[in-house]
Parts: structure tokens; sequence; C-alpha cells
């Protein structure tokens, strides 16, 4: 997907589903006393969020489709913005989003599209990281991956060179090396990254992990508490003629 088009993907808003997400989260804010940030922060506006990711026969599409998780046809669609080197990332990747597979992905209700957020500034091992998931995407292999990555996050992200121990971890995926080593040395998916990430920061978004859910924002890696009433609440408002 082009910047241009995502940056639009995530400024999208659809009014309905957004404003029954922040009435989840007031609510659930009060109650708490957590969850303050979201309660402040900026809901993305403009005309429609898409019901799935923008399609098309496009490289960067086909990119974007194997970085998705869950049905096509599912009602909900949750943008995750993503810092492999990311802590709180991790975080999510561990804690919660096991059960949003088990309860909501698997279940048909939402699809997941992973996007490239690579902080470079605090996380320099991040763009090599998202590179190598990126080859992998195009093998198939995108999520398991991503799961490596996050599995092995303390390992490589003190390295000074973190490519030798990538090209370990590819041993452990069903891939083709001399393919993932044309993709690595040709560097075509490096520009993908680096303009995904920047059209995050042209849609305001500002820390990771981020997550654009029907044009509402939910940023940091929240308990499976916080996503229960924003989803179920979505997902009920999709079925309501």
């Amino acid at each position: 997907m082009s910047p241009v088009k995502l940056t639009a993907v995530l400024f999208a808003s659809a009014a309905a589903g957004a404003g029954l997400m922040w009435a989840a989260l007031a609510g659930r804010a009060e109650s708490d006393g957590i969850n303050a940030a979201v309660a402040e922060a900026p809901a993305p506006t403009s005309s429609a969020m898409p019901a799935s990711a923008p399609s098309g026969a496009t490289q960067d599409d086909a990119y974007l489709d194997a970085r998705s998780k869950g049905s096509p046809d599912a009602p909900i669609v949750v943008y995750e913005a993503s810092d492999f080197q990311c802590p709180y990332c991790r975080d999510f990747w561990e804690q919660t989003l096991p059960l949003l597979e088990a309860e909501y992905i698997n279940t048909g209700k939402i699809r997941l599209v992973f996007l490239n957020f690579p902080l470079t500034s605090i996380h320099p091992n991040a763009p090599a990281a998202h590179e190598f998931a990126m080859c992998a995407a195009e093998q198939g292999r995108f999520w398991e991956t991503h799961d490596l990555l996050f599995a092995n996050q303390r390992e490589w992200s003190s390295l000074s060179e973190p490519g030798p121990y990538f090209r370990l971890l590819m041993d452990s995926l069903d891939v083709s090396r001399s393919d993932f080593d044309d993709c690595l040395a040709s560097g075509r998916v490096r520009g993908v990254v680096m303009a995904e990430g920047q059209a995050m920061f042209q849609s305001g978004l500002q820390s990771t992990p981020s997550f654009v859910i029907e044009g509402g924002l939910l940023p940091g890696a929240q308990p499976i508490d916080v996503w229960r009433p924003i989803l179920d609440s979505l997902v009920a408002a999709k079925r309501t003629p």
C-alpha cells in the first residue's frame, strides 16, 4: 500500500463505530481509573473507514494481505502500528494478542492488519527486523517471523549488528534461503518499511503499539479487559439491522 493510501486509511473514520468505541472507553476509564491516555488521544477524522484493507493488484497490497490475520469478511478491521524492537509491542504480542485471536480473530469478528512503524530514533535495530519480516511475507511466512522476532527480542535488540542473528532465525522458517537472500540483498522491501513508518507519523500516530479501530485510536499495550467492551460494542453495532 502506498504511503498516500495508507495515510488516507488511518485518517478515515466511521462515525457511528468510533462513537461507540469512545463511549466504551470512557465508561471503562471512569469505573477502573485506567487508560487515561486513551481518553485524551485524538481520534482521526475524515469520511469513512473501509470495511477491509484497500485492495488492488499492486505489490504493496500483496504485502498487506500477507500481514493480515483473520477472515477477510470480518465486520471489524483493526490496524496495528507496531515496532518489533518495542518492549510494549512485545507485551501486547505475549499477553493480549493470544486472547484477541481466541475470542475475536478466530471467531470471525475482527481482522488484524499489521503495519510497520519502526521508531528508528530509539530502536536502531527495528528497521532490519521489519525488513526481515517483510522478506518472510513474500514467502507467506510473515506471522511465523513476527512471532520469532518478538519471542527473541531480548536477544537481538541489543546487538550492534542483528543481521547474522536474523539469518539464524531463518533456519526455523520454511522458506527458500536463496529467495530470502535475494530479497534482503535487493533492498526492495526497505522502501516499503520506511515509507509505511513515515505514513504512520503523517497520520498522527506517535507511539507503539497503536491501534486504529473503525477510525478510533487505541494507543498502548492495553489488556484484554480494555479491548472487550470496544470490540463487543462495534461488532454488535455492525450486526444491528
